[in-house]
Formats: C-alpha cells, sequence, structure tokens
C-alpha cells in the first residue's frame, strides 16, 4: 500500500523531509546539470526535488500514482502534476530525456512492470535517477518517514532489476547519512560528509542512473551481464565534491 500523498507532504514540510530533500537534490544537480534544454518526468514523489531544474529545463511534468493521490505542482503556477496509472503511464514512447523516480519503485506491486514503462516513455539514449531506500541504511529501519515503507534495495538488487527492464545501469551514489531523528536534522551536512567516508554502506538512500537501451539481446536461459554501476563516492572526498560519473568497470 502506498503513503498518501498528503503524508508525504507532511514529511518534505518537516526537518528531516528538508534534509532528505537537500541531500538528494545536490546528487541530482551533480548528475544532470540543470538539464537545460530537456524534458523531463518526474515519478512517484519526486516534485520535491525537481524545483531547481524547472528554470532550465524544456519541460518538467511530474506522474504521482493512482494509489498515492496527487496534489497540485507547483503551487505557485499552472499545474504540471497527473495522475498516473504506473503499469500505462499516459505519456507518448521515448518522449523524455530525463527520468527520476522517487517513492516509486519500493511500493510498486510491479517493480519490473514499473520500470519497463520508464523504458518506454525514455528518449534513446535516454537517463533515469532511480532513488530508494537502501537495505542497509536506518532509514529502511523505521516507520516514521516514508522511506521506511515497502521494500529497500542493495545496489545488486536495485541493478538486476533495472537490467531485466533493459535499462542498463551507468553510476550509482548513496546519499542521507544523518540518523532520521528529528532533532538530528539540523546537522544533517555534518553527518553527510562525514558518514561518506566513514560509513559509506549505512546510507538512507540510494540513487542509481540508468540508460536506456534500444537493442539489448538477452540469450535463452542466461541473463546478459554487463558493467556494474560505478558512481561509487571516492574514499576520502566530502560528498559535495563527489564526481556523479565515472568511467565503467567490468565485472570479472
Amino acid at each position: 500500500m502506498r503513503r498518501d500523498v498528503l503524508e508525504l507532504r507532511q514529511f518534505y514540510a518537516s526537518d528531516l523531509g528538508r534534509a532528505a530533500r537537500a541531500m538528494v537534490e545536490r546528487k541530482l544537480l551533480e548528475a544532470w546539470g540543470d538539464a537545460h534544454g530537456l524534458d523531463l518526468l518526474a515519478l512517484g514523489y519526486a516534485t520535491p526535488f525537481v524545483g531547481p531544474l524547472r528554470e532550465a529545463a524544456r519541460r518538467v511534468v511530474a506522474g504521482m500514482p493512482a494509489q498515492q493521490g496527487v496534489e497540485v505542482w507547483p503551487a505557485e503556477a499552472p499545474n504540471l502534476a497527473a495522475l498516473t496509472p504506473e503499469d500505462a503511464l499516459p505519456f507518448q514512447n521515448a518522449l523524455f530525456d530525463r527520468v527520476l523516480v522517487v517513492h516509486g519503485l519500493e511500493e510498486s506491486p510491479d517493480p519490473v512492470g514499473y520500470l519497463r514503462e520508464v523504458w518506454r516513455v525514455l528518449a534513446p539514449s535516454g537517463k533515469a535517477i532511480i532513488t530508494v531506500a537502501s537495505r542497509n541504511g536506518l532509514w529502511a529501519n523505521t516507520e516514521k518517514t516514508p522511506f521506511g515503507h515497502g521494500r529497500p534495495y542493495t545496489r545488486g538488487q536495485l541493478a538486476e532489476l533495472l537490467r531485466d527492464a533493459d535499462l542498463e545501469p551507468s553510476g550509482w551514489t548513496r546519499a542521507l547519512y544523518v540518523p532520521p531523528v528529528a532533532w538530528m536534522a539540523r546537522w544533517a551536512e555534518g553527518f553527510e560528509q562525514a558518514g561518506s567516508r566513514l560509513w559509506p554502506g549505512f546510507a538512507g538512500l540510494l540513487l542509481m542512473e540508468a540508460v536506456k537501451q534500444t537493442f539489448a539481446v538477452k540469450p535463452q536461459g542466461r541473463r546478459a551481464r554487463a558493467a556494474r554501476p560505478v558512481l561509487l563516492p571516492a574514499p576520502g572526498v566530502p560528498a559535495t565534491s563527489v564526481s556523479p560519473l565515472a568511467s565503467p568497470r567490468r565485472r570479472p
């Protein structure tokens, strides 16, 4: 069962929600810049993170699952949000250059089907960033935030799911090291910089970028293997300076 849109809006109005917004927004800008001239789709409940992209992007549209509900967005301009069935997005094929998914995959009854719709609406060589609760993080183990509901993922599980939908992982990173405790939100920035050095595996969120494959071939009875995502934070480098993309590394 999906979180209600009112619950999500209330969370992002809280101190913890603002901390989560700042950390994910930073990673998004590192990966995609200002998305100048691009068409962008925000799926799930991703509207808190795409505000900075609206000025430069050619088009930004928000699609919110029917089970969750929809809200008017943005509040100060004509509405750009729509209620969308997750197994049949009401958009034509290859329409968007970028797709951001937040609060979309964890509570989906058909994660592969959901991602195949992402694949369908992506333009050739388009990119998607999927943001999920990390299985090893504290945020997945508390129900006080929306990230504590549904299925959290490990890096390997999310990469496998993306490949099943013909989306090839091209990079990954982690975010949100502050514990999900309201009074600690004021120190979120300090936790973010220390966490990437000292306990990188315990971040609250996992972000994985994937590229649309338009000619994927999978041999019968055996899944094709490709490069693992490598958007790995460099040891000893503050989170704010981590490059969002790295050269692919082949599996041994």
